[in-house]
């Protein structure tokens, strides 16, 4: 299975934060939920052409995730 890590999508918002589009997913991979969030400002920052009054970005988990289980011992 691959890693789990997280992508930054840049969103598109109408006028209060109303009716918000995803409109790019960056490239960059993170390997850490805190690692793309401080990344954030840098990246948008890139991004401020998306034709929205306000741009923002979500951090999105993408790859496969490993269930974790615990064993249980059967009393017989």
């Amino acid at each position: 299975m691959d890693p789990l890590f997280y992508v930054m999508a840049i969103m598109g918002c109408g006028d209060g934060s109303a009716s918000c589009q995803q409109a790019r997913v960056e490239q960059v991979q993170y390997h850490s939920i805190g690692e793309c969030q401080r990344a954030m400002p840098a990246v948008l920052a890139r991004n401020s052409d998306v034709d929205y009054p306000v741009v923002t970005a979500s951090c999105r988990a993408t790859g496969a995730r490993m269930a974790q289980t615990t064993a249980r011992l059967k009393r017989g």
